[in-house]
């Protein structure tokens, strides 16, 4: 009997500040969301690997989008830029991207900076289903 309410409870999605805060920070900062929920290698790890790919594909000079409402591939890039939080909001305030792809190392560092996003929003669910008891 009580077997079986321990197993009810651990089945509940849990609610609270944690589930909304975690995903949140977790997105603008990349690997915040697991050192607030004290998971310190894996935000490690995923701050690492997210910074260095932005860093490497601003190296090769990829392009990073902005809003686009005219093409699909263009909004696409986009949402995945947007993914890496407040490293966009810095390239996009300081210009950074900006120049026309002339080589083909830019063309991998513009799919360096979106799979970057993608991967920090990835992290970012992760986080959530962290906070939520759906992963122990």
């Amino acid at each position: 009997m009580a077997n079986e309410k321990a197993i009810a409870n651990a089945a509940r999605p849990q609610t609270g500040m944690m589930t909304v805060a975690a995903p949140l920070a977790g997105w603008l900062i990349p690997g915040l969301g697991h050192f607030m929920q004290k998971r310190y290698v894996r935000g490690a790890f995923i701050f690492v690997s997210v910074t260095l790919m932005f860093f490497c594909g601003l190296g090769m000079r990829g392009k990073v989008y902005g809003f686009n409402l005219g093409d699909l591939l263009d909004m696409l890039g986009f949402v995945g830029d947007l993914g890496n939080g407040l490293l966009y909001f810095l390239a996009a305030g300081q210009d950074w991207g900006q120049t026309a792809i002339f080589r083909a190392t830019a063309d991998y560092g513009t799919r360096f900076l979106v799979c970057g996003g993608l991967l920090n929003i990835i992290a970012a669910i992760d986080a959530h289903h962290i906070a939520i008891g759906k992963k122990p």
